[in-house]
Protein backbone atom coordinates (compact mmCIF):
# COMPACT_ATOMS: atom_id res chain seq x y z
CA UNK A 1 0.00 0.00 0.00
CA UNK A 2 1.17 3.62 -0.74
CA UNK A 3 0.30 6.98 0.67
CA UNK A 4 -2.09 7.05 -2.42
CA UNK A 5 -4.35 4.09 -1.34
CA UNK A 6 -8.01 5.30 0.60
CA UNK A 7 -10.67 3.78 2.09
CA UNK A 8 -13.80 5.00 1.25
CA UNK A 9 -16.43 4.75 4.06
CA UNK A 10 -20.48 4.47 3.08
CA UNK A 11 -21.80 5.73 6.48
CA UNK A 12 -25.88 4.80 6.19
CA UNK A 13 -27.87 6.75 9.13
CA UNK A 14 -31.38 7.31 9.62
CA UNK A 15 -32.14 10.10 8.33
CA UNK A 16 -29.11 10.48 5.54
CA UNK A 17 -26.38 8.83 3.59
CA UNK A 18 -23.04 9.58 3.06
CA UNK A 19 -20.01 9.09 1.66
CA UNK A 20 -16.35 9.63 3.14
CA UNK A 21 -12.93 8.93 2.15
CA UNK A 22 -9.64 9.04 4.48
CA UNK A 23 -6.76 9.07 3.16
CA UNK A 24 -3.38 6.32 4.61
CA UNK A 25 -3.14 8.84 7.42
CA UNK A 26 -6.93 8.47 8.59
CA UNK A 27 -7.48 12.05 7.20
CA UNK A 28 -10.78 12.90 5.61
CA UNK A 29 -9.67 13.49 1.72
CA UNK A 30 -13.72 14.32 0.47
CA UNK A 31 -17.58 13.86 2.00
CA UNK A 32 -20.45 13.90 0.76
CA UNK A 33 -24.21 13.59 2.17
CA UNK A 34 -27.43 13.45 1.03
CA UNK A 35 -30.88 13.38 2.98
CA UNK A 36 -33.61 11.04 2.21
CA UNK A 37 -37.61 10.76 3.17
CA UNK A 38 -38.66 9.13 6.48
CA UNK A 39 -41.89 7.87 6.46
CA UNK A 40 -44.95 7.49 8.93
CA UNK A 41 -47.89 5.34 7.49
CA UNK A 42 -49.64 5.25 10.95
CA UNK A 43 -49.13 6.60 14.58
CA UNK A 44 -45.66 5.30 16.23
CA UNK A 45 -44.62 3.48 12.99
CA UNK A 46 -41.54 5.00 10.87
CA UNK A 47 -40.77 3.49 7.41
CA UNK A 48 -37.91 3.80 4.76
CA UNK A 49 -38.02 2.89 1.05
CA UNK A 50 -34.72 1.04 0.08
CA UNK A 51 -34.54 2.61 -3.25
CA UNK A 52 -33.88 5.58 -1.69
CA UNK A 53 -31.60 4.49 0.81
CA UNK A 54 -29.70 2.43 -2.51
CA UNK A 55 -29.99 5.60 -4.47
CA UNK A 56 -28.19 7.92 -2.45
CA UNK A 57 -25.81 5.50 -1.29
CA UNK A 58 -25.07 5.21 -5.68
CA UNK A 59 -25.22 9.30 -5.49
CA UNK A 60 -22.65 9.84 -2.69
CA UNK A 61 -20.21 7.22 -3.75
CA UNK A 62 -20.02 8.61 -6.76
CA UNK A 63 -19.28 11.96 -6.07
CA UNK A 64 -16.91 10.66 -3.38
CA UNK A 65 -15.02 8.76 -6.11
CA UNK A 66 -15.14 10.97 -8.26
CA UNK A 67 -12.67 13.97 -6.19
CA UNK A 68 -10.89 11.59 -4.57
CA UNK A 69 -9.75 10.38 -8.25
CA UNK A 70 -9.71 13.86 -9.70
CA UNK A 71 -6.81 14.13 -6.44
CA UNK A 72 -4.99 11.41 -8.21
CA UNK A 73 -5.67 9.11 -5.34
CA UNK A 74 -7.09 5.79 -4.97
CA UNK A 75 -9.81 4.16 -2.96
CA UNK A 76 -8.42 0.48 -3.04
CA UNK A 77 -11.72 -0.56 0.27
CA UNK A 78 -15.07 0.29 1.32
CA UNK A 79 -16.16 -0.15 4.12
CA UNK A 80 -20.09 0.16 5.39
CA UNK A 81 -21.22 1.28 8.53
CA UNK A 82 -25.20 1.22 8.86
CA UNK A 83 -28.34 2.19 11.09
CA UNK A 84 -28.93 -0.70 13.13
CA UNK A 85 -32.21 -2.60 13.36
CA UNK A 86 -33.64 -0.93 10.34
CA UNK A 87 -35.09 -4.46 8.85
CA UNK A 88 -35.66 -5.25 5.17
CA UNK A 89 -36.71 -8.01 2.92
CA UNK A 90 -36.34 -8.40 -0.24
CA UNK A 91 -36.50 -11.03 -3.48
CA UNK A 92 -33.52 -13.00 -4.08
CA UNK A 93 -34.42 -13.02 -7.77
CA UNK A 94 -34.91 -9.25 -8.37
CA UNK A 95 -33.31 -7.86 -5.38
CA UNK A 96 -36.84 -5.98 -5.18
CA UNK A 97 -37.93 -5.17 -1.49
CA UNK A 98 -41.03 -6.91 -0.68
CA UNK A 99 -42.08 -3.84 1.87
CA UNK A 100 -40.71 -0.56 3.08
CA UNK A 101 -37.53 -0.85 5.41
CA UNK A 102 -38.93 -0.60 8.97
CA UNK A 103 -36.47 1.23 11.30
CA UNK A 104 -35.49 0.93 14.24
CA UNK A 105 -37.22 3.50 16.00
CA UNK A 106 -40.81 1.71 14.59
CA UNK A 107 -42.98 0.52 17.26
CA UNK A 108 -45.48 -1.70 15.59
CA UNK A 109 -45.26 -4.51 17.35
CA UNK A 110 -45.03 -3.21 20.77
CA UNK A 111 -47.93 -6.20 21.50
CA UNK A 112 -45.70 -8.55 19.80
CA UNK A 113 -43.05 -8.62 22.38
CA UNK A 114 -45.73 -7.70 25.40
CA UNK A 115 -47.05 -11.20 24.31
CA UNK A 116 -43.68 -12.80 24.38
CA UNK A 117 -42.51 -11.39 27.41
CA UNK A 118 -46.04 -12.82 29.03
CA UNK A 119 -45.07 -16.38 28.26
CA UNK A 120 -41.64 -15.21 30.69
CA UNK A 121 -39.77 -15.76 27.28
CA UNK A 122 -37.62 -12.48 27.90
CA UNK A 123 -35.15 -13.99 29.92
CA UNK A 124 -33.93 -16.55 27.30
CA UNK A 125 -33.89 -13.50 25.10
CA UNK A 126 -31.56 -12.02 27.04
CA UNK A 127 -29.67 -14.37 28.65
CA UNK A 128 -28.74 -15.60 24.63
CA UNK A 129 -28.56 -12.49 22.61
CA UNK A 130 -28.10 -9.80 25.67
CA UNK A 131 -31.06 -7.75 24.07
CA UNK A 132 -34.27 -7.49 25.85
CA UNK A 133 -37.87 -7.76 24.40
CA UNK A 134 -38.45 -4.73 22.55
CA UNK A 135 -40.03 -3.62 18.90
CA UNK A 136 -36.33 -1.78 18.24
CA UNK A 137 -34.81 -4.91 17.67
CA UNK A 138 -35.01 -6.82 13.95
CA UNK A 139 -36.54 -10.04 15.05
CA UNK A 140 -40.61 -8.74 15.59
CA UNK A 141 -39.89 -6.70 12.13
CA UNK A 142 -38.99 -9.35 10.21
CA UNK A 143 -42.02 -11.25 11.32
CA UNK A 144 -44.57 -8.54 10.91
CA UNK A 145 -43.41 -8.55 7.35
CA UNK A 146 -43.55 -12.01 6.42
CA UNK A 147 -47.32 -11.97 8.33
CA UNK A 148 -48.10 -9.07 6.20
CA UNK A 149 -46.98 -9.11 2.70
CA UNK A 150 -49.20 -11.57 0.74
CA UNK A 151 -47.02 -14.91 0.15
CA UNK A 152 -44.05 -14.08 1.67
CA UNK A 153 -44.00 -16.49 4.69
CA UNK A 154 -44.05 -19.21 2.39
CA UNK A 155 -41.74 -17.82 -0.27
CA UNK A 156 -39.41 -17.31 3.27
CA UNK A 157 -40.07 -20.99 4.18
CA UNK A 158 -39.08 -21.95 0.03
CA UNK A 159 -35.67 -19.74 0.27
CA UNK A 160 -36.49 -17.10 -2.42
CA UNK A 161 -36.50 -14.46 -0.05
CA UNK A 162 -33.94 -12.76 1.53
CA UNK A 163 -33.45 -10.26 5.38
CA UNK A 164 -30.78 -8.27 6.17
CA UNK A 165 -30.37 -5.11 7.86
CA UNK A 166 -28.72 -2.34 5.79
CA UNK A 167 -25.26 -3.44 5.76
CA UNK A 168 -26.47 -6.89 4.24
CA UNK A 169 -29.27 -4.77 1.38
CA UNK A 170 -26.35 -2.71 0.51
CA UNK A 171 -23.59 -5.34 0.10
CA UNK A 172 -26.58 -7.59 -2.24
CA UNK A 173 -26.76 -4.16 -4.16
CA UNK A 174 -23.29 -3.60 -4.67
CA UNK A 175 -22.23 -7.07 -5.43
CA UNK A 176 -24.91 -7.33 -7.55
CA UNK A 177 -26.47 -10.33 -5.50
CA UNK A 178 -23.48 -12.22 -5.36
CA UNK A 179 -23.06 -12.03 -1.11
CA UNK A 180 -25.61 -12.22 1.23
CA UNK A 181 -23.13 -10.94 4.29
CA UNK A 182 -23.07 -9.03 7.39
CA UNK A 183 -21.33 -8.64 10.62
CA UNK A 184 -21.65 -9.36 14.54
CA UNK A 185 -22.35 -6.35 15.42
CA UNK A 186 -24.90 -6.18 12.77
CA UNK A 187 -26.41 -10.15 13.35
CA UNK A 188 -26.26 -8.99 17.17
CA UNK A 189 -28.73 -6.58 17.22
CA UNK A 190 -31.40 -8.91 15.69
CA UNK A 191 -32.75 -10.91 18.54
CA UNK A 192 -31.72 -13.73 16.40
CA UNK A 193 -28.11 -14.51 17.01
CA UNK A 194 -26.80 -16.55 20.14
CA UNK A 195 -23.50 -14.34 21.29
CA UNK A 196 -22.04 -16.52 23.10
CA UNK A 197 -21.67 -19.36 20.07
CA UNK A 198 -21.84 -16.78 17.28
CA UNK A 199 -24.14 -18.76 15.27
CA UNK A 200 -28.17 -17.80 14.28
CA UNK A 201 -29.97 -19.65 17.02
CA UNK A 202 -32.24 -22.06 16.18
CA UNK A 203 -34.62 -21.62 19.08
CA UNK A 204 -35.05 -17.66 18.61
CA UNK A 205 -35.85 -18.62 15.32
CA UNK A 206 -38.30 -20.30 16.24
CA UNK A 207 -39.66 -17.84 19.24
CA UNK A 208 -39.90 -15.21 17.15
CA UNK A 209 -41.31 -16.85 13.49
CA UNK A 210 -38.23 -16.29 11.38
CA UNK A 211 -37.13 -18.75 8.50
CA UNK A 212 -33.31 -20.11 8.76
CA UNK A 213 -33.33 -19.14 4.97
CA UNK A 214 -33.87 -15.61 5.14
CA UNK A 215 -30.47 -15.05 7.27
CA UNK A 216 -27.40 -13.92 5.70
CA UNK A 217 -23.66 -15.34 6.62
CA UNK A 218 -22.16 -13.63 9.45
CA UNK A 219 -18.42 -12.53 8.91
CA UNK A 220 -15.75 -10.50 10.91
CA UNK A 221 -15.87 -6.80 10.66
CA UNK A 222 -12.61 -7.03 8.76
CA UNK A 223 -13.19 -9.74 5.99
CA UNK A 224 -13.78 -10.19 2.26
CA UNK A 225 -17.55 -8.97 2.05
CA UNK A 226 -17.54 -9.43 -1.50
CA UNK A 227 -16.54 -6.74 -4.32
CA UNK A 228 -18.81 -3.80 -6.28
CA UNK A 229 -19.63 -4.28 -9.41
CA UNK A 230 -17.84 -2.61 -12.04
CA UNK A 231 -20.25 -1.18 -13.85
CA UNK A 232 -21.69 0.39 -10.43
CA UNK A 233 -18.30 3.20 -10.33
CA UNK A 234 -16.38 2.33 -13.51
CA UNK A 235 -14.64 -0.52 -11.56
CA UNK A 236 -14.47 -2.71 -9.11
CA UNK A 237 -13.84 -2.02 -5.54
CA UNK A 238 -13.12 -4.46 -2.47
CA UNK A 239 -15.87 -4.54 0.65
CA UNK A 240 -13.80 -4.94 3.64
CA UNK A 241 -15.01 -3.72 6.56
CA UNK A 242 -18.44 -3.71 8.13
CA UNK A 243 -19.80 -2.49 11.58
CA UNK A 244 -23.47 -1.14 13.01
CA UNK A 245 -22.92 2.56 13.52
CA UNK A 246 -22.69 2.63 17.55
CA UNK A 247 -20.02 -0.23 17.09
CA UNK A 248 -17.97 1.90 13.83
CA UNK A 249 -18.38 4.90 16.23
CA UNK A 250 -16.32 2.76 19.10
CA UNK A 251 -14.26 1.84 17.14
CA UNK A 252 -13.43 5.17 15.88
CA UNK A 253 -13.19 6.53 19.06
CA UNK A 254 -10.31 4.07 19.85
CA UNK A 255 -12.29 2.41 22.57
CA UNK A 256 -9.93 -0.78 22.07
CA UNK A 257 -9.66 -1.06 26.30
CA UNK A 258 -11.86 -2.86 28.83
CA UNK A 259 -13.45 0.42 30.36
CA UNK A 260 -13.37 2.82 27.18
CA UNK A 261 -16.43 4.55 26.41
CA UNK A 262 -17.89 6.87 23.86
CA UNK A 263 -21.18 8.21 23.31
CA UNK A 264 -22.65 8.99 19.66
CA UNK A 265 -25.51 11.95 19.79
CA UNK A 266 -27.20 11.40 15.91
CA UNK A 267 -30.63 10.32 15.26
CA UNK A 268 -30.74 8.90 18.57
CA UNK A 269 -28.01 8.78 21.39
CA UNK A 270 -25.91 5.75 22.31
CA UNK A 271 -23.34 5.18 24.91
CA UNK A 272 -21.30 1.83 24.29
CA UNK A 273 -18.24 0.89 26.70
CA UNK A 274 -15.62 -1.93 25.86
CA UNK A 275 -16.01 -4.85 28.03
CA UNK A 276 -13.12 -7.32 26.31
CA UNK A 277 -13.51 -10.80 25.98
CA UNK A 278 -15.98 -12.07 28.50
CA UNK A 279 -19.79 -10.25 27.85
CA UNK A 280 -21.27 -8.71 30.82
CA UNK A 281 -24.54 -8.72 31.96
CA UNK A 282 -26.52 -5.56 33.24
CA UNK A 283 -28.55 -5.57 36.71
CA UNK A 284 -30.25 -2.29 35.29
CA UNK A 285 -31.96 -2.77 31.78
CA UNK A 286 -28.61 -2.32 29.61
CA UNK A 287 -27.47 -4.28 26.35
CA UNK A 288 -25.21 -6.42 26.34
CA UNK A 289 -23.88 -6.50 22.68
CA UNK A 290 -20.38 -6.95 20.51
CA UNK A 291 -18.14 -4.36 19.75
CA UNK A 292 -16.67 -6.14 17.20
CA UNK A 293 -15.11 -9.03 15.89
CA UNK A 294 -11.51 -9.84 14.62
CA UNK A 295 -9.34 -12.68 13.44
CA UNK A 296 -12.84 -15.07 15.15
CA UNK A 297 -12.31 -13.39 18.24
CA UNK A 298 -15.48 -11.26 20.19
CA UNK A 299 -14.62 -8.07 21.90
CA UNK A 300 -18.24 -7.53 23.86
CA UNK A 301 -19.72 -4.29 25.35
CA UNK A 302 -22.40 -2.80 27.33
CA UNK A 303 -24.50 -0.23 25.48
CA UNK A 304 -27.39 1.98 26.70
CA UNK A 305 -29.74 3.38 23.96
CA UNK A 306 -31.21 6.58 23.86
CA UNK A 307 -34.10 6.79 20.87
CA UNK A 308 -34.59 10.43 20.46
CA UNK A 309 -31.53 12.77 20.49
CA UNK A 310 -30.69 14.48 17.02
CA UNK A 311 -34.09 13.35 16.01
CA UNK A 312 -35.88 16.32 17.94
CA UNK A 313 -33.41 18.84 16.75
CA UNK A 314 -34.42 17.94 13.67
CA UNK A 315 -38.10 18.56 14.80
CA UNK A 316 -37.62 21.61 15.80
CA UNK A 317 -36.49 22.47 12.32
CA UNK A 318 -38.93 20.70 10.20
CA UNK A 319 -41.90 20.26 12.50
CA UNK A 320 -41.82 23.44 14.27
CA UNK A 321 -40.09 25.55 11.97
CA UNK A 322 -38.43 27.12 14.58
CA UNK A 323 -34.71 27.04 13.27
CA UNK A 324 -33.36 26.64 9.99
CA UNK A 325 -30.71 24.68 10.66
CA UNK A 326 -29.04 22.55 13.67
CA UNK A 327 -26.19 25.38 14.05
CA UNK A 328 -29.25 27.97 15.16
CA UNK A 329 -29.42 25.86 18.51
CA UNK A 330 -26.23 26.96 20.30
CA UNK A 331 -26.53 30.38 19.77
CA UNK A 332 -30.38 30.26 21.02
CA UNK A 333 -29.70 28.03 23.56
CA UNK A 334 -26.83 29.93 25.45
CA UNK A 335 -28.45 33.34 24.79
CA UNK A 336 -30.77 32.37 27.66
CA UNK A 337 -29.64 32.70 31.56
CA UNK A 338 -31.11 29.35 33.12
CA UNK A 339 -34.39 26.75 31.41
CA UNK A 340 -36.84 29.01 33.00
CA UNK A 341 -38.42 26.07 34.42
CA UNK A 342 -39.38 23.84 31.05
CA UNK A 343 -38.66 20.63 30.25
CA UNK A 344 -39.40 18.41 27.05
CA UNK A 345 -39.26 14.75 27.29
CA UNK A 346 -38.55 13.93 23.85
CA UNK A 347 -40.58 10.47 24.03
CA UNK A 348 -41.45 10.63 20.18
CA UNK A 349 -40.80 6.65 19.78
CA UNK A 350 -40.90 6.01 23.53
CA UNK A 351 -38.47 5.94 25.82
CA UNK A 352 -34.94 3.27 26.00
CA UNK A 353 -32.38 3.25 28.72
CA UNK A 354 -33.62 2.58 31.61
CA UNK A 355 -37.27 3.10 31.00
CA UNK A 356 -37.61 0.76 27.91
CA UNK A 357 -41.02 1.87 27.63
CA UNK A 358 -42.36 1.75 24.24
CA UNK A 359 -45.95 3.29 24.39
CA UNK A 360 -44.63 6.71 26.54
CA UNK A 361 -45.11 9.70 24.05
CA UNK A 362 -43.25 13.18 24.53
CA UNK A 363 -44.49 16.18 26.68
CA UNK A 364 -43.68 19.80 27.45
CA UNK A 365 -43.99 21.06 30.99
CA UNK A 366 -43.70 24.55 31.99
CA UNK A 367 -44.66 26.89 29.27
CA UNK A 368 -45.79 29.97 30.17
CA UNK A 369 -46.50 33.47 27.84
CA UNK A 370 -42.70 33.96 28.02
CA UNK A 371 -41.71 30.68 26.04
CA UNK A 372 -40.15 31.38 22.83
CA UNK A 373 -38.18 29.59 20.31
CA UNK A 374 -34.95 29.92 22.59
CA UNK A 375 -36.61 28.12 25.46
CA UNK A 376 -37.97 24.79 23.62
CA UNK A 377 -34.60 24.91 22.09
CA UNK A 378 -32.57 24.89 25.32
CA UNK A 379 -35.46 22.62 26.80
CA UNK A 380 -34.69 20.37 23.68
CA UNK A 381 -30.76 20.12 23.98
CA UNK A 382 -30.95 20.09 27.47
CA UNK A 383 -33.38 16.66 26.88
CA UNK A 384 -30.72 14.88 25.34
CA UNK A 385 -28.11 15.36 28.21
CA UNK A 386 -30.93 14.31 31.19
CA UNK A 387 -31.60 11.45 29.05
CA UNK A 388 -27.57 10.44 28.92
CA UNK A 389 -27.64 11.24 32.84
CA UNK A 390 -30.34 8.61 33.46
CA UNK A 391 -28.20 6.37 31.53
CA UNK A 392 -25.00 7.09 33.26
CA UNK A 393 -27.01 6.58 36.49
CA UNK A 394 -27.55 3.05 35.27
CA UNK A 395 -24.36 2.33 34.46
CA UNK A 396 -22.96 3.41 38.16
CA UNK A 397 -25.36 0.97 39.64
CA UNK A 398 -24.20 -1.59 37.39
CA UNK A 399 -20.36 -0.76 39.35
CA UNK A 400 -19.34 1.46 36.29
CA UNK A 401 -18.56 4.91 36.81
CA UNK A 402 -16.16 6.49 33.86
CA UNK A 403 -14.01 9.39 34.24
CA UNK A 404 -14.45 10.86 30.97
CA UNK A 405 -16.75 10.42 28.17
CA UNK A 406 -15.26 10.62 24.37
CA UNK A 407 -18.20 12.23 22.16
CA UNK A 408 -19.08 12.31 18.64
CA UNK A 409 -21.82 12.43 16.21
CA UNK A 410 -23.47 15.62 14.43
CA UNK A 411 -25.06 17.21 17.35
CA UNK A 412 -21.47 17.44 19.56
CA UNK A 413 -20.18 20.20 17.01
CA UNK A 414 -22.24 22.54 20.15
CA UNK A 415 -19.84 23.41 22.00
CA UNK A 416 -22.95 24.80 24.60
CA UNK A 417 -24.72 20.96 24.69
CA UNK A 418 -21.17 19.57 25.20
CA UNK A 419 -20.74 22.17 28.21
CA UNK A 420 -24.07 21.05 29.70
CA UNK A 421 -23.75 17.63 29.16
CA UNK A 422 -20.31 17.64 31.54
CA UNK A 423 -22.84 19.72 34.14
CA UNK A 424 -25.02 17.34 34.23
CA UNK A 425 -23.15 14.02 34.35
CA UNK A 426 -20.39 16.08 36.23
CA UNK A 427 -17.85 14.01 34.41
CA UNK A 428 -15.20 15.77 31.31
CA UNK A 429 -16.65 15.18 27.84
CA UNK A 430 -14.03 14.73 25.14
CA UNK A 431 -14.64 16.05 21.67
CA UNK A 432 -12.36 14.70 18.41
CA UNK A 433 -10.60 16.42 16.23
CA UNK A 434 -12.36 14.01 13.20
CA UNK A 435 -15.96 14.15 14.73
CA UNK A 436 -17.22 11.56 11.60
CA UNK A 437 -16.09 8.85 14.29
CA UNK A 438 -18.52 6.32 12.40
CA UNK A 439 -17.70 6.67 9.25
CA UNK A 440 -13.44 6.28 10.47
CA UNK A 441 -14.52 3.07 12.44
CA UNK A 442 -16.06 1.85 9.09
CA UNK A 443 -12.48 2.81 7.39
CA UNK A 444 -10.73 1.38 9.84
CA UNK A 445 -11.90 -1.88 9.76
CA UNK A 446 -11.92 -1.90 6.05
CA UNK A 447 -8.47 -0.12 5.95
CA UNK A 448 -7.10 -3.05 8.36
CA UNK A 449 -8.51 -5.76 5.91
CA UNK A 450 -6.32 -4.50 3.12
CA UNK A 451 -3.38 -2.97 4.25
CA UNK A 452 -3.83 0.47 4.45
CA UNK A 453 -4.01 0.88 8.36
CA UNK A 454 -2.07 -1.55 11.14
CA UNK A 455 -3.00 -2.59 14.50
CA UNK A 456 -4.95 -0.81 17.15
CA UNK A 457 -1.67 0.97 18.77
CA UNK A 458 -1.00 2.82 15.16
CA UNK A 459 -4.44 3.53 14.36
CA UNK A 460 -4.84 4.82 18.31
CA UNK A 461 -1.51 7.14 17.73
CA UNK A 462 -4.19 8.66 14.81
CA UNK A 463 -6.79 9.89 17.30
CA UNK A 464 -6.64 13.61 17.38
CA UNK A 465 -8.40 15.64 20.63
CA UNK A 466 -10.30 19.37 19.48
CA UNK A 467 -11.59 20.10 22.73
CA UNK A 468 -12.10 19.11 26.39
CA UNK A 469 -15.14 19.91 28.32
CA UNK A 470 -15.18 20.11 32.59
CA UNK A 471 -17.67 20.45 34.82
CA UNK A 472 -18.35 23.81 36.64
CA UNK A 473 -21.66 24.02 38.26
CA UNK A 474 -22.31 23.02 41.70
CA UNK A 475 -24.18 19.62 42.96
CA UNK A 476 -27.04 21.83 44.50
CA UNK A 477 -27.34 23.15 40.70
CA UNK A 478 -26.74 19.88 39.11
CA UNK A 479 -29.52 18.03 41.33
CA UNK A 480 -32.22 21.13 40.83
CA UNK A 481 -31.76 20.78 36.97
CA UNK A 482 -31.84 16.47 37.48
CA UNK A 483 -35.27 16.84 40.01
CA UNK A 484 -37.15 18.67 37.34
CA UNK A 485 -36.25 16.61 34.80
CA UNK A 486 -37.07 13.11 37.03
CA UNK A 487 -40.24 15.09 37.93
CA UNK A 488 -41.20 15.72 33.99
CA UNK A 489 -40.49 11.97 33.71
CA UNK A 490 -42.53 10.46 36.43
CA UNK A 491 -45.58 12.48 34.62
CA UNK A 492 -45.28 10.74 31.41
CA UNK A 493 -44.25 7.51 32.29
CA UNK A 494 -47.53 7.05 35.74
CA UNK A 495 -50.10 5.84 35.25
CA UNK A 496 -53.13 8.55 35.10
CA UNK A 497 -54.24 7.52 38.17
CA UNK A 498 -50.88 7.58 40.05
CA UNK A 499 -50.42 11.56 38.79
Amino acid sequence: MTDKHCILAIDQGTTSTRAIVFDSTARIVTSTQMEFPQHYPNEGWVEHDPEDIWNTTLEVTRKALEVTESQGLKVVGIGITNQRETSVVWDKATGKPIYNAIVWQDRRTSKVCADLKAQDLETKVNSRTGLLLDPYFSATKVSWILDHVDGARQRAENGELAFGTIDSFLIWRLTGGKAHVTDPTNACRTNLYNIHTGEWDPELLQIFQVPAALLPEVKDCSADFGATEPGLFGHSIAITGVAGDQQAATIGQCCFEPGSIKSTYGTGCFVVMNTGSEPVASKNRLLTTIAYQLDGKPTYAIEGSIFVAGAAVQWLRDGLGIIASAKDTEKLASGLANNSGIYLVPAFTGLGVPYWNPDVRGAIFGLTRATGPAELVRATLESVCYLTSDLFAALAQDGIKPTDLRVDGGMVANDWLLQFLANVLDLSVSRPAVMETTALGAAYLAGRQCGVYGDFDEFTAQWRLAARFEPNITAAERDQLLHGWHDAVRRVTAPADKL
